[in-house]
């Protein structure tokens, strides 16, 4: 087998860096009716974290509001699912978070979570706080969306 059919090559990898910081664990509950994506930002308020992101979510919803893959808007879907997933990154500032949900026959449904999931009888949630770091959006000239940046905290609190 030739170099090129054994993975990606290292030229297109070269420009990532890693952050290695520490981190604190935090575990909450939400409650019925509460916002997910609303909730895990108001935690970061209340707790001032810069650099988060969500370790492990289970639980349900009675409604689901995903936006799918290089679409313009979110849909709307009322009815109970069972959170299987949900993964990304958060500050003060906002989140950027994707779920993984499935219905009452077990089919799902995955996407960009949006305003709008409402939690039906509970979401446990486990974030870490990356002490060390700080997340800011920018636009990435590439397609013109905010993305990620991760810069090291002037100070640490």
């Amino acid at each position: 087998m030739s170099p090129r059919g054994r993975g990606v090559q290292m030229s297109a990898i070269s420009n990532i860096t890693g952050h290695p910081t520490e981190g604190s664990f935090y575990v909450f509950r939400l409650r019925p009716h509460d916002d997910l994506k609303q909730s895990i930002i108001n935690f970061a308020v209340a707790n001032h974290i810069r650099a988060g992101a969500v370790v492990a979510c289970v639980g349900s919803l009675e409604q689901a509001t995903l936006r799918f893959a290089n679409q313009p808007t979110g849909t709307v879907h009322r009815e109970y699912f069972e959170i299987a997933s949900l993964s990304g990154t958060f500050s003060e500032t906002g989140a950027h978070l994707h779920a993984c949900v499935s219905d009452q026959s077990g089919s799902t449904i995955a996407g960009h979570l949006l305003d709008g999931n409402l939690v039906y009888t509970t979401a446990e949630i486990v974030v870490v706080d990356l002490a060390g770091l700080e997340f800011a959006r920018e636009i990435d000239a590439t397609y013109g969306y905010r993305e990620l940046v991760v810069k090291k905290k002037d100070n640490v609190d």
